[in-house]
């Protein structure tokens, strides 16, 4: 029964999230429930989603967008972009919008970029008087609590656990493609945690009846704890696919870079579009690949070096200085004279940018007194002295009081 139902939630899932694309005229076929339900969606943080307003009165030609923590705990906080987007109208949708914000609406539907767990609750589609047409059911799961499973290391994903009335299972979504071509390559595959009880609130909707997502706000209270028992998980395993005709270098490029290099030229490297960047030693960076969202298959390369997931990923080892987040993110802390060089990402199976790291030493100042390092300095040191002085005389005062009243001895 669990796995048929993880089966399908993961044919859902696939097939509903981050597809953000035009939408034709559903309204006409859709009719908007006399009750205002909940439909479940689950993600992963620093994700990307779209939530669709799926249906509206044919007299209603623009759309207000609210989220809602808990239901009916406060009233709904109005979504706007950055933009200043908060009300859709029909009469003035244009093809193309700004969609670089953490908040967009575009097609009377609601983009949430790189959502975090403080995202999930509550989100309805309405009009700005108040009046709500359709409703979501948002669980942004974390990842710092991820489990990882290396599959060519003989690791296995998490097993399904059974309470009284309650289950808890893991809905895995299908295998990425291979994140580098031409050589050996990695597949990642996403589990979201789930929860399948005939005892959900019948105000939310799901896929599959009596099963919803672990943080659901369906749950009911006293199964929460349990819920939180289990985290996402992520599977990786080697792969190898070939390159396309066109990616493959010509036979024999190769061996005569090598040899325009011993010549003092500038050896043969992969035509991608390449940022320069300068980064001071002992700083943190983050480098992110152009394009690339955290449902993607991502890889870097410094140099020649691949940095594969299975040694690379972040808390694989609790000692990393140079690691790779489950946002696709290549961290680097505490920048180092070796890490200059050139970093390589390859996104969906292609390479697709480099990033050329050059680093420096700081060049020290003399501070002055109008800095404000040393103003909040000099008042740190003051007040600590002030409040010094004043114990030490209370102090004082005290014993002489206590010789005074004991009297002579």
């Amino acid at each position: 029964m669990l796995l048929g139902a993880a089966v399908l939630l993961c044919l859902v899932d696939v097939l509903h999230a981050f597809a953000i694309e035009e939408k034709g005229d559903v309204f006409k076929r859709m009719a908007c429930p006399a009750f205002l339900m909940f439909d479940n969606a689950a993600y992963l943080a620093d994700m990307t989603f779209e939530l669709p307003c799926n249906c509206k009165p044919e007299e209603v030609s623009s759309v207000t967008w609210y989220f809602q923590k808990q239901l009916g705990s406060h009233k709904p906080t109005v979504l706007t972009d950055f933009a200043g987007n908060v009300i859709v109208d029909s009469g003035h949708i244009r093809a193309g919008s700004d969609m670089l914000k953490r908040f967009s609406i575009r097609m009377f539907s609601l983009i949430v970029f790189r959502a975090q767990v403080t995202d999930s609750g509550h989100y309805l589609c309405g009009t700005k008087e108040g009046d709500f047409f359709y409703g979501y059911d948002v669980d942004v799961q974390p990842t710092k609590s991820i489990t990882v499973a290396f599959e060519d290391k003989g690791q296995h994903v998490q097993d399904d656990r059974t309470e009284r009335h309650i289950s808890l299972f893991t809905t895995f979504w299908d295998w990425t493609r291979c994140d580098r071509c031409g050589v050996r390559g990695e597949q990642r595959r996403i589990g979201l945690c789930y929860v399948q009880t005939a005892q959900l609130h019948p105000r939310y909707r799901a896929a599959v009846p009596n099963v919803t997502s672990c943080g659901s706000k369906a749950v009911p209270a006293r199964f929460q704890s349990l819920s939180h028992l289990r985290s996402p998980e992520v599977a990786i395993r080697s792969c190898m696919t070939p390159c396309r005709t066109d990616e493959v270098p010509e036979e024999g490029v190769q061996a005569i870079s090598n040899v325009i290099s011993k010549m003092g030229k500038k050896p043969w490297l992969p035509r991608v579009p390449t940022q320069f960047h300068k980064q001071p030693i002992g700083t943190d960076l983050i480098i992110a690949c152009p394009g690339a969202r955290p449902e993607h298959a991502v890889a870097w390369d410094k140099d020649s070096v691949r940095l594969y997931l299975s040694r690379y990923l972040i808390h694989v080892n609790k000692t990393m200085r140079v690691f790779i987040d489950h946002g696709n993110h290549l961290h680097i802390r505490r920048v180092r004279s070796r890490d200059r060089g050139t970093y390589f990402c390859w996104r969906e199976g292609e390479m697709v940018a480099g990033f050329r790291l050059s680093v420096f030493h700081q060049a020290r100042r003399r501070r002055s007194l109008q800095d404000p390092e040393t103003i909040y300095a000099m008042r740190i040191i003051g007040v600590s002295y002030i409040v010094i002085s004043i114990l030490f005389v209370v102090i004082h005062v005290c014993q002489c009081c206590w010789r005074a009243l004991r009297g002579p001895a």
